[in-house]
């Protein structure tokens, strides 16, 4: 297997500091130390931490796995399914000590840095336009209620989503998770008169 290239891993690395560390408290000189590569070579590949950090935050949207959200092989819901919990797994795997990047950059720096703000707001509007495809092809499909408005019940998942990762890291547990799961796929995209889906 080849080795990783100088670039190759400072973006490895940087996704896993800004997301230990966050944004603001995570320096160039932490990342460049946690690369075993020296600071100089830095500025040989990104201009500013700011242009690390947006092409970081474009591994970390490719890294979740939108593809399964238009498997044609599963059922709509299913795939939707299948999407959460491959990234419950994966918080659950870090123990709940961090959050999504996209949720930790926009707390820091939605306010203040412009760019930055952008990158994470088209990131969001793919993501939930994405889950709203699965979910009309869901209710094309009778899956869930027709009458529901597939794009802003996309963007509601997602931002529930945010919310249920950011109370995961503080309690340190999944229970937050498992109420999402609950209420989104036992209530509100449940069938009406279908039995609540316990998780």
């Amino acid at each position: 297997m080849p080795r990783p290239s100088v670039r190759g891993k400072l973006l490895e690395t940087a996704l896993e500091r800004f997301q230990a560390q966050g944004f603001h408290a995570c320096g160039v000189q932490d990342i460049t130390d946690a690369a075993g590569v020296p600071k100089g070579s830095f500025y040989n590949h990104f201009k500013s931490k700011e242009a690390l950090a947006l092409e970081v935050l474009d591994q970390y949207r490719q890294g979740n796995r939108l593809e399964l959200l238009s498997d044609e092989s599963m059922p709509p819901l299913a795939r939707l399914r299948a999407h959460f919990e491959f990234l419950a797994e994966r918080f659950a795997g870090w123990k709940f000590t961090r959050g999504c990047l996209l949720g930790n950059f926009a707390g820091e720096t939605a306010d203040t840095n412009p760019a930055m703000r952008e990158a994470m707001a088209g990131a969001f509007d793919r993501w939930a336009a994405t889950v709203g495809v699965a979910l009309r092809q869901a209710q094309a499909q009778g899956e869930i209620d027709p009458q529901h408005d597939a794009d802003a019940l996309g963007r509601f998942l997602i931002y529930a989503w945010e919310g249920a990762i950011t109370g995961a890291k503080v309690a340190k547990s999944g229970g937050p998770i498992d109420d999402f799961f609950a209420i989104t796929f036992g209530t509100l995209l449940a069938k009406p008169g279908a039995a609540s889906d316990r998780v």
